[in-house]
């Protein structure tokens, strides 16, 4: 998840170490016209998800292959009343949650050390899977390392946690596929695949037609491994800031951009995201030396893990 922060001064005692400090919860008075973003934002997001919905409902009960021109159809039904419309929405609503346990996580964290930030926006999208995700925008500083890695590693445990009883439940929806492979088909990431093993032992990835339910849980999974890849201002960019400093933060941020570069050979969209993370490496400084302790590193560990869990060289594969 990008984030903005501003700069600020920091405090500094005699001998030039930073002075703890607290920044006071300080009151945003949103007006009615930001909280009609926020509104609109999430209907808007609501309805693009629901039409994809209905493509992959109408996909998984019919046995059709998902396709563009379904996708355009399920559109044209969303207006009409048809009743996949509300088959649809097993797909947005438990996606929208995930994406809302995210952001929320971070929301209530950054309130918890006292850092202003806004509430989630969500982004709708009218081309595959009905959004680009959601965001929030920290509006203060941040001085410690402490409250950096907390903020940072928040959002994904929230999502992750949100995601986990609706891939579990997607996977034991889902059947084995009696057609062909789509002209869009979604890559498997490593969870996905150890409840797949259990669920239908002995068939590929390919072999199974995945519930929309499991695939709001795998769009989930996409936005974890997007978000902890430590580079820039990510949240695994926080955490690796937070972890080991700005020096190692840049270095790695570089080493991981350009192992996307190289993924982009088999998957060129990887390109476009190692250049916009390339601009956007950079991390606001925190002047804080306090060092994290074993609780915190544990939690780091945990985050890695959930990154392979989460990763997959191909997510989405269009024919």
């Amino acid at each position: 998840m990008p984030e903005k922060g501003s700069t600020g001064r920091i405090i500094h005692s005699i001998n030039s170490e930073p002075l703890p400090f607290a920044e006071p919860v300080l009151r945003i008075r949103t007006s009615v016209a930001v909280w009609f973003i926020h509104i609109g934002l999430f209907f808007l997001t609501l309805i693009t998800t629901t039409a994809f919905g209905n493509a992959l409902a109408a996909s998984f009960a019919e046995g059709r292959s998902l396709d563009e021109d379904l996708y355009v159809t399920s559109i044209l039904q969303l207006f009409h009343g048809n009743i996949l419309v509300w088959k649809g929405l097993v797909y947005s609503v438990p996606l929208l949650l995930i994406l809302l346990a995210h952001e929320m996580g971070h929301y209530v964290t950054c309130r918890r050390f006292r850092v202003r930030a806004t509430l989630p926006f969500f982004g709708p999208s009218p081309t595959l899977l009905g959004t680009v995700g959601a965001v929030i925008w920290i509006r203060s500083p941040i001085y410690s390392r402490k409250s950096l890695f907390d903020i940072g590693v928040a959002g994904p445990i929230a999502g992750f946690a949100m995601l986990i009883p609706f891939l579990i439940a997607g996977v034991m929806l889902s059947h084995v596929s009696g057609h062909g492979q789509s002209a869009i088909s979604f890559g498997t990431p490593l969870l996905l695949r150890v409840f797949e093993m259990a669920r239908f032992p002995g068939i590929s990835a390919q072999g199974i037609a995945l519930h929309p339910l499991a695939i709001a849980a795998w769009a989930g999974l996409l936005a974890t491994a997007m978000n902890l890849l430590p580079i820039g201002q990510l949240d695994g960019g926080h955490i690796l800031y937070a972890l080991f400093g700005p020096k190692t933060h840049g270095l790695v941020s570089l080493i991981a951009i350009a192992g996307l570069a190289l993924l982009g050979i088999i998957y060129k969209p990887w390109w476009i995201w190692a250049a916009l993370m390339f601009i956007f490496r950079r991390h606001q400084l925190v002047y804080d030396r306090t060092p994290l302790g074993r609780g915190r590193m544990a939690i780091a560990c945990g985050a890695a893990v959930m990154l392979i869990l989460s990763f997959c060289v191909v997510p989405v594969d269009v024919r």
